[in-house]
């Protein structure tokens, strides 16, 4: 979905507004697809184009994260905090996805590293830069990167009595480029969609906090329980070493020392996010993503100064009890793991669910080798850290933790390309792309983001049944939207009309409005979806 709406910016008469299909597209700020139309402008649209964006980003997430852990701790420090983010599940995962997130996560960490080492060492230059990388933050995905991330810092300030003056660690140039990176662009949005700004702040913000928002879309939220889980697994074991640091930072109420000031604001970034998206009614699975940075730091932190018998002793129960929970699932039926693992991690499982659908996803007997594979490296990680606790080896438990998640990494990209590979509308856009001819009319049963590379595979752009609930629900109501939403009725008449019609659905028959298309006939079948056609 990301890389069509980035096409159609590349072959477009400007950046704004956004679209998909044609439909103004408002729910994300526009950063990401200039960086990806900018990619397909020198090698072409093309997969491989669009994915190294968020590759790129998350290895500047990384880069940063290990420069500032050598700034604040030295160099292996800094080295350990580089491997704990790259090694984090949760985050190699999203580093693989054409989506903001790789994007908003390496801003937040260049922010923070530019800023704390620059309170740090009084290079109020440098603090300035990290904050213009907070506004690059809000330009890659949401306002809350500008914000948010000096909240922290401040908080730490005023903690250590070093709030005052405020130009020292928020130097007015730097405010003044963060607010015109963050929001500067909401002139041109607002002049462009009208309403724009009630959308992104009232609807997609404090209404859908409250869960009642005026053009909902079909996502379903995390509870706490689960989003704690996925949050904290994605992290682990590093989760372990920085929730030591964080205890032992609230212990001894290091915040009163100024040293300790760069640390405190990354303690209370780890938990706030952690915290405050628990608290809130609303959670998808990567909304922790922005923690993993800090996290990642005062893992490295808690690698340097904890008890390594203890820390090892720690890591080694918590990845022999992974080690027990995916050999128990591969010797299993798959029930627990197709059920609630991928319920819990999966966006589009859980849409699915909700509406009554078979999940999108491979039969369990795909997975279930990358579950014993799993369960192999987990367990040679667990006698390894145990051996390194007995001997108090510190460096070789933390390598041997490196070690042991980079060959779970594998297993995790294996899954994802079996999803993504069942899941894929590529099959059923390439039969458009051979089939349809000029003149037929091309249309998608629900909300177009469930199919968002349809044009792009398909090269015809669908018209839409059924799915004004969807990304797209506030920018069909703006004055010269294009006709692009149809009602059943419509369909049908034009299915009985004199042009070809070709109809995409991911409904089962019996839910989809192709039961009252009369002769429809299948013309295949693949990705979770049917293609039919009218003659």
């Amino acid at each position: 979905m990301h890389a069509e709406i980035a096409r159609e910016l590349l072959h477009g008469s400007g950046l704004f507004p956004l679209t998909l299909a044609g439909v103004p597209y408002v729910d994300k700020p526009p950063l990401l697809y200039l960086l990806l139309a900018t990619a397909f402008g020198v090698a072409g649209p093309s997969e491989t184009a669009a994915r190294i964006v968020s590759a790129l980003a998350a290895l500047a997430a990384v880069g940063a994260t290990a420069w500032l852990g050598a700034r604040l701790g030295g160099r292996r420090v800094g080295l350990v905090a580089g491997l704990a983010l790259l090694t984090s599940l949760g985050f190699f995962v999203y580093g693989r996805y054409v989506r903001p997130e790789a994007l908003f996560v390496a801003a937040l960490a260049v922010g923070f590293a530019l800023a704390l080492s620059g309170v740090a060492d009084g290079r109020r230059a440098r603090t300035a830069a990290g904050l213009v990388a907070f506004g690059l933050a809000a330009l890659a995905k949401d306002p809350l990167g500008v914000l948010a991330p000096p909240l922290a810092i401040a908080a730490a300030m005023a903690l250590a009595g070093r709030a005052r003056p405020l130009g020292r660690w928020l130097p007015w140039p730097g405010v003044a480029l963060a607010g015109l990176l963050g929001f500067g662009w909401w002139a041109l949005a607002e002049a462009a969609t009208p309403g724009f700004a009630w959308y992104t702040v009232v609807d997609n913000h404090v209404l859908n906090v409250a869960r009642a928002r005026h053009f909902p879309d079909e996502d379903v939220p995390l509870s706490a329980g689960e989003f704690a889980t996925v949050a904290l697994l994605g992290a682990a074991p590093w989760i372990l070493p920085a929730g030591g640091v964080v205890w032992r930072l609230a212990r001894r109420r290091a915040w009163r020392e100024p040293a300790e000031i760069p640390w405190v604001a990354l303690a209370l970034w780890a938990v706030g996010v952690l915290g405050l998206t628990m608290l809130s009614p609303f959670r998808l699975p990567h909304y922790g993503l922005p923690a993993y940075p800090a996290i990642a730091l005062l893992a490295a932190r808690g690698w340097r100064d904890l008890g390594v018998r203890r820390l090892a002793g720690l890591h080694a129960t918590l990845l022999g009890a992974l080690a027990v929970g995916c050999a128990l699932a591969w010797s299993g039926d798959g029930t627990t793991f197709m059920g609630q693992v991928l319920d819990a991690t999966d966006v589009a499982t859980r849409k699915s669910g909700l509406a009554g659908d078979a999940p999108p996803i491979p039969p369990w007997a795909a997975f279930r080798p990358l579950l014993g594979v799993a369960a192999l490296a987990l367990a040679a990680g667990t006698l390894a850290l145990a051996l390194a606790a007995l001997a108090r080896a510190r460096a070789v438990a933390v390598y041997a933790t490196v070690a042991t998640l980079a060959l779970l990494l594998p297993s995790a990209a294996g899954a994802l390309s079996l999803v993504s590979a069942h899941r894929a509308v590529k099959g059923i856009g390439d039969e458009i792309a051979r089939r349809a001819e000029p003149g037929d009319v091309v249309a998608h049963e629900g909300p177009i983001e469930n199919a968002g590379a349809l044009e792009w595979y398909g090269r015809r752009r669908p018209v839409i049944v059924d799915g004004r609930r969807s990304v797209l629900g506030f920018g069909a109501t703006l004055p010269g939207a294009p006709d692009a939403f149809w009602e059943a009725e419509r369909l049908r008449a034009a299915w009985t009309g004199t042009r070809r019609v070709w109809l995409v659905t991911g409904r089962p028959p019996a839910r989809s409005v192709v039961s009252g298309l009369p002769g429809a006939r299948l013309v295949v079948a693949g990705g979770g979806r049917r293609l039919y056609v009218n003659r």
